[in-house]
């Protein structure tokens, strides 16, 4: 693929992207009473807000910490300061760059500068995304095990279902190597990428002996995805909605897949996912909008906070690697 090409196909997913979340906005404000949501907005406990906000930070110190446990487990090294530089850095990525991964390419092309062991970074970054979906999976399904009388929608139990099964296949694939060696077989025309693949397997596969650090990053991801499930629930509650953290528990798992849609940090989809779901317990749609805007804005002052560490630390990125090494088990 030429240059022009690449930035032809980049444009294009860049107008996806937008187009998808401005076309979604346009339809869900077109459906909502926008004065009657405004002035709901106008009345939010700002105690709440704050609330929530802190609890959203606390979030993307859970996951720094879930990445730096499977950095440990494959015995990973690296500088202290890229791992924490690049994660930061990775905020900003999943929310502007053109693709729902953006922040994982970061990461991982950040840290292969500092270390040798690119199969292993690749790894890392693999299954600290996988375990957050296995965390996901795990809180929806066990909130809906034992809410399924309170919540009795077909589309929520089949939209779980889906869920658990793609991270039971994906979890065979990655940890069988038979499974592994088989779908790589699409690689056969490309060697050196296959090779690649099956060396980042062992890799993964080492971590069958280390089932405590699997069991820790899928238990961090849970307590994530509980966490954000309060952030909306102290949104709900800074707009005088009485919404029981338990249905939050359930549908956000639901939102956050959703949102992985090809769009602007998932704007847009994320609204009519969050719009659609708490109609089912008696949520106005302006209002629902509202509560995932809010949580919108607090991924954008995180992407923002990410900007501002990759400005910061840029002059210290560029100080020879070992000044800035620090072992990572002082750090843990």
């Amino acid at each position: 693929m030429t240059t022009s090409q690449k930035k032809i196909k980049s444009l294009l997913s860049s107008l996806l992207r937008f187009g998808l979340s401005a076309i979604l906005l346009i339809y869900i404000f077109s459906k909502i009473d926008v004065e009657q949501t405004l002035a709901v907005v106008k009345t939010a406990d700002v105690r709440f807000i704050i609330y929530a906000f802190l609890v959203f930070f606390m979030i993307s110190l859970f996951l720094l910490l879930r990445w730096s446990v499977f950095i440990k487990a494959l015995k990973l090294e690296a500088p202290f300061f890229s791992i924490v530089r690049y994660f930061f850095i990775g905020l900003f990525g999943n929310l502007f760059l053109p693709s729902a991964i953006g922040g994982d390419v970061i990461k991982i092309f950040g840290l292969c500068r500092y270390s040798t062991q690119k199969a292993k970074v690749v790894a890392s970054v693999l299954l600290d995304r996988l375990s957050g979906f296995a965390g996901m999976v795990g809180v929806a399904t066990a909130a809906f095990l034992f809410g399924h009388r309170v919540i009795n929608d077909a589309s929520v139990l089949i939209s779980i279902v889906a869920m658990a099964g793609a991270s039971a296949v994906i979890g065979t694939v990655l940890f069988h190597e038979g499974a592994y060696s088989f779908c790589c077989q699409v690689f056969a025309r490309f060697p050196r990428v296959k090779e690649s693949l099956m060396k980042m397997h062992y890799d993964i596969a080492l971590l069958k002996d280390r089932p405590a650090a699997l069991l820790q990053a899928v238990g961090i991801s849970a307590l994530s995805q509980v966490s954000l499930a309060m952030t909306f629930f102290f949104i709900s509650k800074a707009l005088h909605q009485d919404v029981p953290l338990f249905y939050f528990i359930i549908f956000v798992p639901l939102i956050c897949v959703a949102s992985t849609v090809p769009s602007i940090g998932g704007l847009g989809v994320r609204e009519a996912g969050t719009a659609y779901l708490l109609a089912k317990v008696g949520v106005a749609s302006g209002v629902a909008v509202s509560i995932s805007l809010i949580n919108f804005l607090f991924m954008v002052l995180m992407g923002l906070l990410g900007g501002l560490f990759y400005v910061s630390t840029n002059s210290a990125a560029g100080l020879p690697i070992a000044k800035q090494l620090e072992p990572l088990k002082t750090a843990q």
